[in-house]
């Protein structure tokens, strides 16, 4: 069973975490915020799974009735808010958490609510949430989990303590791949340098056997992008579109590459390179671009995949993206 030891990094998250179960000073409502594949659903497990453990310890026994349940998927007093459109709508908040928090907990201290995707409340459903946190019934708890803490309302955000995970150091992230996962050095090592401390990136990173090959395909777009004819890019955005489970790691390719262009451009430094074996090709990229549209470049990427994460036309918003890398 996962318990705070197995977590990488967020010394700090954690710590609180365990003085408030120590001294049972534990508040209605959480925030844990952080990209996709930072570890908020890990965290808001383990806490869940802690502050129900029969042990009352610092961590989950994972012996216990409770842990076991947690375990097997069916602890009654953990519940998952889940929704089936888009967006998280008023009538899954008052379904799955006004109407049931009035019933007591089954067979635990708690009675634990975890929003997921808690950036997908709808204003509506926040405001239904707001009028349960404001005055909640002594044993409930709420976890939201955002990858996006703007999208609440200025009154979720003050009734909640806001708990932010940190990028986590590739040499912790290389450590933990190699001696947990039995992944090689190599792909150890090159899988933490460009998850960018996340530690979910990197797993899937060292675990995708087409990771080199996007990365192999990104950089030779990158590299020829001046040179190269609409149709060319175009097949290119073709191939990402079969592949769009992989978008956005394209995209976070993409965005990694500039930055390293901009780096150099300022620093004139190739130590600290991500893209360490194209150092000629990402100096020659310095010298010819301004700083001004370097920073378009990673605007534009920034915002194909905001616009993705909307639902905006694939092809539409890769298109964008693509006249403003060649404009500039």
């Amino acid at each position: 069973m996962k318990d705070f030891t197995e977590v990488i990094g967020q010394e700090d998250i954690i710590a609180y975490f365990q003085k408030g179960i120590e001294e049972n000073k534990i508040s209605h409502a959480y925030i844990l915020s952080g990209e996709k594949g930072s570890g908020k659903h890990l965290f808001a497990q383990i806490f869940a799974s802690t502050l129900q453990c029969e042990k009352k310890g610092i961590n989950p026994c994972g012996v216990c009735h409770s842990c076991l349940q947690v375990e097997g998927g069916n602890q009654p007093d953990i519940k998952y808010v889940t929704h089936e459109k888009v967006s998280l709508g008023v009538d899954d908040i008052r379904t799955q958490v006004n109407e049931d928090v009035l019933i007591k907990p089954y067979s635990s201290p708690y009675k634990i609510y975890i929003i997921p995707d808690g950036e997908k409340m709808t204003e509506q459903a926040q405001n239904a949430l707001l009028k349960t946190i404001e005055e909640p019934p002594e044993y409930a708890v709420f976890l939201l989990l955002t990858d996006n803490i703007n999208t609440f309302l200025p009154t979720i955000l003050s009734r909640c303590v806001t708990l932010q995970l940190k990028p986590v150091a590739a040499n912790l992230i290389k450590k933990y791949l190699m001696e947990q996962r039995q992944v090689p050095d190599y792909v150890a090592e090159l899988s933490a340098k460009f998850s960018q401390g996340n530690v979910g990136k990197a797993i899937r990173y060292s675990s995708s056997e087409q990771f080199t090959e996007i990365k192999k395909d990104t950089i030779h777009v990158l590299s020829h992008i001046d040179e190269m004819k609409n149709y060319e890019i175009m097949q290119f955005i073709k191939t990402m579109a079969e592949k769009k489970q992989d978008v956005n790691d394209y995209l976070d390719l993409m965005l990694l590459w500039y930055r390293d262009v901009l780096m150099f451009k300022v620093t004139q430094d190739p130590n600290g390179l991500l893209f360490a074996d194209e150092v000629a090709t990402i100096r020659k990229q310095a010298e010819s671009k301004q700083y001004e549209g370097i920073e378009a470049v990673i605007q534009a990427i920034e915002k194909a995949k905001i616009r993705l994460k909307a639902n905006v036309n694939f092809d539409t918003a890769m298109e964008l993206m693509i006249c403003v890398m060649k404009e500039n």
